[in-house]
Formats: C-alpha cells, sequence, structure tokens
C-alpha cells in the first residue's frame, strides 16, 4: 500500500506542476507524425512544379529591330507560331476603315495593339478554325483578298489586323498577351 500512495503522490505532482508524462508522449508522437507528414508531402508537391524547360518556354523575347515596315516574322511561343507584323500605313488605314458590324469577331485594331504601337501586330499563327498555320506572314505567301493572312487547309481569310473576315475559323486570330520591353523588343507571355 505504501507503494500506491507513493505513485499516487507523484502523480499529484506532475499535476499541479502541469505536464504529465503521458501529455509529453501524446506531443512527441503528434509533433513526430507531422514532421514524417511534412517530409513525405514536400517532395510530392515540388515534383509538380514545372521543369525549367517549360518555364524557360513560358515566355518569348522577339527582336523588333530587323522588322522593315510591310514585313513580318513568324517565331515560336509555347511550341506554337507567333507572327510579328510591323504594318504599313496603308494596312493601318485599311483596317481602321472596316465597320465593326461587318466582323464576325468583331474588334477594332487599337484593341488588337498596344496604345501608341498601333504599327506592329503580334498574334499566334493559329487558325482559329482546326488549328492549321495561315500564309501571309513570309515573303510572297498568299494574303488572301483581304491583305492579310490565308489559311491553306479550309480557306479562312483574315484582314491586315488578324481578324477573320471570309471562311469557317470563328474568330480573329488570338492576340497573345505580351510587353514592350524596349522600343525594339517585345517580351510575349
Amino acid at each position: 500500500m505504501a507503494t500506491t500512495i507513493g505513485t499516487a503522490d507523484s502523480e499529484t505532482l506532475a499535476t499541479q506542476n502541469g505536464v504529465r508524462r503521458r501529455d509529453f508522449i501524446n506531443i512527441a508522437a503528434v509533433s513526430s507524425a507531422g514532421v514524417g507528414a511534412l517530409a513525405t508531402l514536400v517532395p510530392l508537391v515540388s515534383q509538380m512544379a514545372p521543369s525549367k524547360d517549360v518555364l524557360a518556354e513560358s515566355t518569348t523575347e522577339v527582336d523588333l529591330s530587323a522588322i522593315k515596315m510591310g514585313q513580318g516574322i513568324k517565331a515560336v511561343f509555347r511550341k506554337q507560331p507567333l507572327f510579328v507584323r510591323y504594318l504599313t500605313p496603308k494596312e493601318i488605314a485599311e483596317a481602321q476603315a472596316v465597320p465593326l458590324s461587318e466582323l464576325r469577331d468583331p474588334q477594332t485594331l487599337d484593341e488588337r495593339t498596344k496604345p501608341g504601337k498601333l504599327n506592329w501586330l503580334i498574334t499566334m499563327g493559329v487558325c482559329t478554325h482546326l488549328g492549321c498555320v495561315p500564309l501571309g506572314i513570309g515573303e510572297g505567301e498568299p494574303r488572301g483578298e483581304f491583305g492579310g493572312y490565308f489559311c491553306p487547309c479550309h480557306g479562312s481569310q483574315y484582314d491586315t489586323a488578324a481578324r477573320i473576315r471570309k471562311g469557317p475559323a470563328p474568330k480573329n486570330l488570338e492576340v497573345p498577351d505580351y510587353t514592350f520591353e524596349t522600343d525594339t523588343k517585345i517580351l510575349v507571355g
């Protein structure tokens, strides 16, 4: 009986002082489980992050200094063609003269370009019908009857602002997110 009283007295003292041995073991077990869960989740979540090659393709820099007025180039953005075109004053005037009521996907040239940079038209080079690459960005390629782009797959025709004017394509060529880093360099993406 003396042993029982001694054990009860030590438990009473431990309870009065705060933490019992059982509480300490519970806290240690929960902490260990939390550290183990964290050690398992960190690699699992970090492996889902995009790799360096994917991040490198998420943006594209394009140097505009070599493009002459009336010319265009084809670049690559996210493994798809990107059209960069330096519009002439005549092409700008033609695009602005079209009434929006005649357009299937009404957008002005101002809405498709950056403020103060009306002469630079940056679009994805993918037809919105079935994903073919339209002609018209390269020298001597057919541009269709509206002077912009012509899709050889199904005959969609785009004007100088890359807006759909004729054929099965439902929408204008897409304008990606881009910014002018300098007057001669854009960052797409």
